[in-house]
């Protein structure tokens, strides 16, 4: 072995003194070891340090110990649990090698070598037991369950632990041995000598040891000392001795601070740790119970409040007890006789009857009425209905199960949770389908006044999202169809898709709000560079599955895969009817949120092509029941719904669905063939019929798929034609017929859109000249004119019918789509080529008098106006309240409260008829001008003069639950506008209403929502700069001339009625002013003109822009005035920037405040919705635009009448300072920048000082007195604004008397500096001295600190040198704003303020005198 460089072996021949010298030759050539010593690493401990030194091929034997402190740490809380045998193996790494092979070295020669003799004194001897046997007992598991029956029964435990537990049970002999003394001795003081921590869970004068006679908690485990058993005796004698010097009242009360300061769960160890503790065998004086203590009087108890305290411990004890009575008599152990079913002893395992084990078996207890106020866990069964925690439920339901509550029915939602993850099929697929029915109930509404909180919002926030996508991958059927079920119960509202049909056939209904949550805009953006800002789709890339989820509930749906999964189900695992059902209402959801999530739909691969070829087949064989046991193959009318949804999308998505997905071939099928010819149930058959119609309709509506229309000609008109037929017959006719006859009339009220635009296309092709230009439409007006005489005769066929009352309500619900049709007819009829202006005006005058009069005359029509009020949803904004839950993140319609409130969104609403009526009337007047005056006594009716009259002052609640029923009552509060606008100059009685419309045209200007632009355009330009709605400057002007007796208090300004006068004389000037600042919303006003006049080629989408508030906001008169202040106030630095004014800025601003001055004096309830703090704000724009706006005169002479109209009382009062202003941060903030603005350009000018002097008053933050007292006190120089020209009442600045020390002492300083001076700035002069008087003259009880200052500044008052000042501080009477100083003086000093002086400062006075 030499030969290879290796140190040889040893062997059994070496002596000892041979193996020393190896060890040393070893040890001296520090080569490798050959045996290689491994130690792994404990993964309990994560000791991924050792784990590392072996991979870097360290086989030393070595443990490193980083940062290990000098002293050992102490043990509070204890140490982990480290293994005994472990603990021998630990070394350091500074630990010398040799050393360590010596103290392993087990030869003779170490042994020898170190004999150390241990101490046996204390040792106990105990001689060998005589057996029989020649070998050891074997130890078997029945001995040992024998020997230990009594420790067995506290739980089960191995071998290896029992014999653990025998080697502590014989050391703790061995130390009860050593220290009997000790307990000798210490048991007489047993009564006293327990520790309150030991004694606080039992009663609260026991002090009764154990039999044992030592310490209960302390074991003198982590100690570090070898004698652990002794120093805790004394420990525990130095407890006893303690305890024996206290009292009885001592022990109670640092017993009652540690209950209080402990945590509960501690003193339940406690309480365990000392019944483990207890022996089995009492003393022979018997136990001590806690009634028996309390029902012992203490000896030395004599103080009531400690009665008190103990009697407010039993009773509370007793009602514990009472309840620990009651839980053990129901959870008493299960004895042989209760068991349901004997063991036998033929049975394997149960000669042994375990009654833990058995508890199951036994009757649940009876629910009990828990007495607490507390919320309990709901629970639901199986169809999602709440369950009461005291109702008592047979167990053959399935509501019982092994839970935290086995006696309660029903399964809570964390249970059901977890329910749905479980590995057997039946358990998901339950858990999922009552999660379904508890949802489909939450959207209901059905917890509402039943639970705490929102269901749905708990559910998606524990991620149920993510569940039911989980779920939809289940290789099982039936849990994955019972997450379909889900999904649609969370997404879909079947009454939110019932009212979006039944809304389709109304003026602009098939145009909708997308379902998109309300966006948050990212505060962390904000002041960013327009470069360094992120994209919405950067931002969008970044969020994970469950920020997106929890924002929007529909696109985090998307983002999880799950169109993918969804065409899965359809494509290859073919589901039940039900499912399939579910999956397309889910996907026509999906479809509503957005054009992205249609876009996303039409993208998915081979999902559309599934529902198409699948569900919507060109031929099928006929169904053998009413309940088909497969949809697949059949036609869906849910399929048909889809496809129209997602045209609804956008031109490009429909022209998509037509081309690319056989769209005019499904059309082309569906619409020819009769539904008694489909082969269908009648009710699907209707219903695919109806939505083949609107998806045609949806097409034309963009101008497409009109070639068809030429095709299907003769078969639309045999359509229409029984449509009359159907109408005319007395027979009763259902409702899916009659939504059939409303499809079709609005697709040929596309089409004949359509063509009226064919000629207008054709001219701008012709002079586009290579510009983009839709094409023409393949129909032209020749291909429509053929429609208006069926239509006509079932228009008046309606309006007989009204007459009998079976058919009265069909005709009151196709009247509004034949009045549509009629409309888009001779609307698109005066701009043809062919348009014959004789015969149209005869026609009109015929359908005037044949059918619109009777009709208006009509009783059904007055009762449709006179649910006006009560059905409005701007005049009744609790009508958009949801009937069921919402969550911000899915957002919905909420129909089911106007299902079951009104008719508002039924078939009979009273929305529809009035609005067609209308439209065909403002469209007929501005034809034929003659008829106007006709439709007069529409306008004047009762009825409809009182629901103006309640719109005026309504503040309705935008939101998706309203917004798209507000959008059609919209169109219907606008067209009754137009028409009065219209009868305003010819009859004089509507022209009594003139005030009262414009009112209302000012007050829908700002209620007007996305989508309705080209509405607030038309209001802007006919209505509301109308000279004939404002009858105060027409009528004898009788108004101005009671206004001009306000004229203002500087005599250069005209009076209020001059600037009245001039302003409705520029009302032209003034209304092109705010179309020019409303330029930015050209594009969307072009949009929805093209929507609302029906030139469907220029249609974009039918979805209508991002519900995000009104188009307008409710300070839109203030708009030329914020606008001017962006381009040229403030800079980012806060600084003025200096670039002069744009070209025309004088005259834009004084147009504004012309018309601020016309709305604050004739129409001044418009602008109650602009709180007053925002009108200020606004109106000191003036100030901050520029260096000298203020000063032009036009502009000033109509500021000062907004400020005075600002400084009114009732608008003074309204005034609040404190809440910020709409777009502000604080009102602070601008007070700032006005602040120094006046120091800047103000030029002492009093206009500017009135603005600057109105924050200060009195009940206002003493902030802003602070700022101009402190950092601003220069601009004391100029603020010359005299007593006579501020309009505020002195009053406000003075009373109360001010509480600010800080501002009392800067307000001394300022008038003893001079800074303040009364010709300087006579108001603050004023408002210092009253403000200065009242403090050092007050006698009322304050703080020690107020106290010292008011006599300081009272004894610095009195020896001014400035007699003048001095004279006023001391006798200022009261605030006089008529007197030359402002205020009234006394001649001398009261005898009140006297006395008070002289208490002060009488011993230096009398001094002085002498």
């Amino acid at each position: 072995m030499e030969e290879f460089g290796m140190l040889r072996r040893p062997k059994p021949t070496d002596s000892e003194a041979d193996l020393l010298r190896e060890q040393q030759e070893l040890l001296a050539a520090g080569a490798r070891s050959s045996v290689a010593v491994l130690k792994r690493a404990d993964k309990r401990r994560g000791d991924t340090a050792t784990a590392e030194a072996q991979e870097k091929g360290d086989q030393r034997d070595v443990v490193t110990i980083e940062d290990l402190p000098d002293e050992l740490p102490t043990l509070t809380p204890a140490p982990p649990k480290k293994s005994r045998f472990k603990q021998e193996r630990v070394h350091f790494e500074d630990e010398d090698p040799e050393e360590r092979l010596d103290r392993h070295d087990t030869h003779i020669s170490a042994v020898l070598s170190r004999i150390i003799e241990r101490d046996t004194s204390a040792a106990p001897v105990s001689l060998p037991s005589i057996t029989g046997t020649a070998f050891p007992k074997v130890l078997h598991r029945s001995v040992m369950e024998n020997e230990g029956k009594e420790k067995a029964l506290r739980g089960r435990k191995s071998i290896f632990a029992r014999q653990i537990a025998a080697q502590r049970t014989k050391k703790e002999d061995v130390q009860s041995l050593n220290g009997s003394e000790t307990r000798d001795q210490s048991s007489s003081s047993r009564h006293v000598g327990v520790s309150p921590l030991e004694n606080m869970t039992e009663h609260p004068g026991s002090v009764a040891m154990d039999s044992v006679g030592g310490p209960v908690l302390l074991t003198g485990q982590g100690l570090g000392i070898a004698n652990s058993a002794m120093e805790t005796m004394k420990i525990h004698e130095e407890n006893q001795s303690k305890l024996q010097t206290m009292s009885q009242s001592e022990i109670l009360e640092e017993q009652r601070k540690l209950l209080a300061q402990l945590d509960p769960r501690l003193v339940e160890f406690v309480r365990s740790r000392k019944a483990q503790r207890t022996p089995g065998s009492e003393s022979a004086s018997g136990p001590v119970h806690r009634e028996d203590f309390l029902n012992e009087p203490l000896p030395n108890s004599t103080s009531p409040e400690l009665d008190h305290a103990i009697k407010a411990q039993k009773s509370q004890r007793d009602t514990m007890e009472d309840d620990e009575e009651d839980e053990n008599q129901l959870q008493a152990p299960i004895t042989g006789e209760e068991l349901p079913i004997k063991p036998q002893k033929e049975w394997l395992h149960m000669d042994k009857v375990e009654p833990e084990k058995l508890e199951w078996t036994r009757d649940l207890p009876a629910p009990r009425r828990q007495s607490t106020k507390n919320a309990m866990q709901a629970r639901f069964d199986f169809a999602g209905t709440l369950i009461p925690p005291t109702k008592d439920l047979p167990t053959h339901l399935g509501l019982h199960h092994h839970g935290e509550e086995p006696e309660l029915a029903g399964y809570s939602l964390q249970e059901l949770f977890l329910l749905s993850r479980s590995q057997l099929n039946q358990q998901r697929n339950l858990a999922v389908s009552t999660l379904a029915n508890v949802l489909a109930k939450a959207r209901a509404g059905e917890y509402i006044s039943s639970l705490k909180g929102s269901v749905l919002s708990s559910l998606l926030d524990a991620g149920l999202l993510f569940l039911l996508r989980f779920s939809l991958d289940d290789s099982v059927e039936g849990v994955m169809s019972a997450a379909v079920h889900a999904l649609g119960a969370l997404l879909v509202s079947s009454d939110d898709e019932e009212c979006l049909d039944n809304a389709f056939p109304w003026l602009l209904g098939m145009a909708s709000f997308p379902l998109l949550p309300t966006v948050q805009e990212d505060e962390d953006d904000e002041g960013l560079d327009e470069t360094i800002k992120e994209t919405a789709r950067e931002k969008e890339e970044k969020k994970t599955d469950h920020d997106v989820a929890r924002q929007d509930v529909v696109k985090g749906f998307l983002k999880m895969q799950g169109l993918p999964r969804l065409r899965y189900i359809l494509e290859v695992v073919r589901p039940s009817p039900p499912v399939v059902l579910d999956i397309l209402e889910v996907l026509i959801r999906i479809a509503r949120h957005s054009t992205a999530a249609a876009t996303q739909i039409l993208a998915c691969p081979r999902l559309m092509n599934t529902v198409i070829s699948e569900f919507l087949p060109c031929s099928w064989a006929p169904a053998t029941s009413q309940a088909p046991p497969s949809l697949y193959g059949l036609p869906v009318a849910l399929a048909m719904k889809l496809l129209r949804v997602l045209a609804s999308a956008g031109r490009h998505a429909c022209a998509r669905i037509l081309n690319s997905f056989g769209g005019k071939e499904l059309l082309s099928r569906f619409v020819v063939v009769e539904p008694s010819e489909m082969l269908l149930e009648t009710g699907e058959a209707l219903r695919c019929s109806t939505e083949a119609l609107r998806l045609f309709a949806v097409a034309a509506g963009y101008g497409q798929a009109c070639n068809l229309y030429t095709n299907l000609y003769p078969v639309l008109v045999k359509r229409l034609q029984a449509g009359n037929r159907l109408c005319a017959s007395s027979e009763s006719v259902s409702f899916l017929e009659l939504d059939r006859i409303k499809a079709l009339i609005v697709l040929l009220t596309r089409v004949t859109q359509t063509a009226g635009c064919h000629e207008e296309l054709q001219r701008d092709l012709v002079s586009a000249q290579g510009t983009a230009c839709p094409p023409a439409p393949p129909v032209v007006w020749s291909h429509v004119t053929g429609l208006q005489p069926t239509v006509i005769s079932s228009l008046k066929g309606c309006v007989r019918a009204l007459d009998r009352p079976a058919q009265m309500s069909s005709a009151l619900i196709l009247l509004p789509s034949y009045l549509l049709y009629t409309e888009a007819y001779y609307s698109q009829l005066c701009v043809q080529s062919s348009f014959q202006p004789v015969q149209c005006l005869q026609e009109l005058e015929s359908l005037t008098s044949d059918v619109l009069l009777p009709l208006i005359s009509h009783q059904a029509m007055r009762n449709i106006t006179s649910s006006f009020r009560s059905s409005s949803m701007i005049c009744n904004p609790g009508l958009s309240a949801a009937g069921g839950e919402l969550v911000p993140s899915l957002p919905s319609l909420g129909c089911s409260r106007l299902k079951t409130s009104s008719t508002l969104a039924g078939p009979n609403t009273p929305l529809s008829l009035p609005t067609a009526l209308l439209y065909l009337l403002n469209t007929i007047t501005s034809i034929h001008k003659g008829l106007i005056k006709k439709f007069s006594h529409l306008i004047l009716s009762d009825s409809v003069l009182s629901y103006l009259r309640s719109c005026i002052g309504a503040k309705p609640s935008v939101s998706h639950t309203s917004a798209w029923i507000l959008h059609h009552e919209h169109h219907l509060l606008y067209l009754l506008l137009r028409l009065a606008h219209k009868l305003v100059p010819v009859d004089p009685e509507v022209a009594k209403h003139a005030a009262l419309f414009h009112h209302v045209s000012l007050a829908l200007v700002s209620w007007l929502l996305p989508g309705s632009e080209y509405l607030a355009h038309e209001l802007l330009s006919v209505m509301t700069f109308c000279h004939s709605l404002l009858p105060e400057g027409v009528n004898g002007e009788t108004e101005v001339a009671a206004l001009a007796e306000l004229q203002l208090k500087d005599r250069t300004s005209p009076a209020v009625g001059a600037l009245l006068r001039d302003a409705l004389q520029h009302l032209p000037s003034i209304r092109g002013c705010y179309l020019t600042h409303l330029a930015h919303l050209e594009s969307s006003v072009l949009s929805s003109r093209d929507r609302y006049l029906g030139r469907t080629p220029f249609v974009c989408s039918h979805l209508l822009p991002e519900l995000t508030g009104p188009s307008l906001p409710s300070d839109w008169p203030f708009l030329p005035l914020i606008s001017l202040y962006e381009r040229t106030g403030l800079s980012a630095g806060g600084e003025q920037q200096v670039e002069s004014l744009p070209a025309g800025s004088v005259q834009s601003v004084t147009h504004c405040l012309q018309w601020l001055l016309v709305l604050e004096s004739w129409r001044e309830q418009v602008l109650t919705v602009v709180p007053p703090v925002a009108k200020l704000a606004r109106l000191a724009c003036v100030f901050l635009c520029s260096g000298d706006l203020f000063l032009e005169r036009p502009v000033q002479e109509l500021t000062w009448a907004l400020f005075h109209g600002l400084t009114r009382p009732a608008q003074l009062e309204a005034l609040d300072l404190g809440s910020p202003p709409p777009g502000l941060a604080s009102f602070h903030d601008l007070y700032s920048a006005l602040l120094a603005q006046y120091e800047a350009v103000s030029f002492g000018d009093p206009l500017f000082g009135c603005f600057m002097l109105l924050p200060l008053q009195r009940r206002y933050s003493v902030t802003m007195r602070l700022a101009v007292f402190g950092e601003h006190v220069g601009m004391l120089r100029f603020l010359g604004v005299s007593l006579q020209q501020l309009p505020i009442p002195l009053e406000k600045f003075t009373s109360p008397m001010e509480d600010s020390l800080p501002l009392l002492r800067l307000y001394f300083r300022a008038l003893v500096t001079g800074a303040l001076k009364r010709n300087w700035c006579p108001v603050l002069y004023v408002v210092a001295v009253a403000n200065l008087n009242a403090f050092i003259f007050s006698q009322d009880e304050v703080a020690e600190e107020k106290e010292v200052a008011r006599q300081g500044l009272l004894r610095k008052t009195y020896f001014l040198t400035d007699e003048v000042l001095k004279k006023h501080l001391l006798l200022f009477r009261l605030p006089q704003k008529n007197s030359e100083l402002g205020f009234s003086i006394y001649e001398e000093l009261p005898p009140i303020r006297a006395r008070r002086l002289e208490s002060i400062v009488g011993t230096q006075v009398k001094g002085g005198e002498r």
